[in-house]
């Protein structure tokens, strides 16, 4: 089974899939499978941060550069906070993770803002002044 996982990933799982229905649970690979069941719970983790990043890069951009705001940023905005609601509807235990991965998605926010306006580190605050519900609400712009 171990080679299956090696060779032919798509079809490991497929087989995994199968033998669970069968409850054939003395053939299931388990070891990897543990790993793998693990490694969807690390990704959702990632997948919010991700979309946290996103919305607060926005956010600050829109903040700090008033003058560029656009349709785009705007949309971009939106979109995120979709995202993000659905991950939370879809794992409801994640939002215990929230806090942390908000305080992350920050960091990796201003990163993005830099990036995107050309502004100095230093035009950005070191901590977040916004609050996680008020940047999930879907009117909440910040002023600059």
């Amino acid at each position: 089974m171990n080679t299956l996982y090696n060779s032919d990933f798509y079809g490991w799982t497929k087989t995994q899939a199968q033998l669970l229905r069968e409850e054939k649970w003395e053939t299931l690979d388990k070891l990897n499978l543990i790993e793998e069941i693990e490694t969807l719970g690390r990704q959702e983790r990632r997948e919010l941060t991700n979309l946290l990043a996103l919305l607060l890069g926005h956010l600050l951009k829109w903040q700090y550069q008033p003058e560029k705001r656009s349709n785009s940023w705007l949309a971009t905005i939106r979109e995120q906070r979709t995202q993000i609601n659905r991950i939370l509807a879809d794992s409801p235990s994640l939002k215990s993770y929230l806090e942390e991965a908000f305080s992350l998605g920050y960091q990796d926010g201003i990163n993005l803002a830099v990036k995107e306006t050309n502004l100095p580190y230093e035009t950005f605050p070191e901590n977040c002044h916004y609050a996680i519900t008020q940047i999930l609400e879907p009117e909440f712009l910040p002023e600059s």
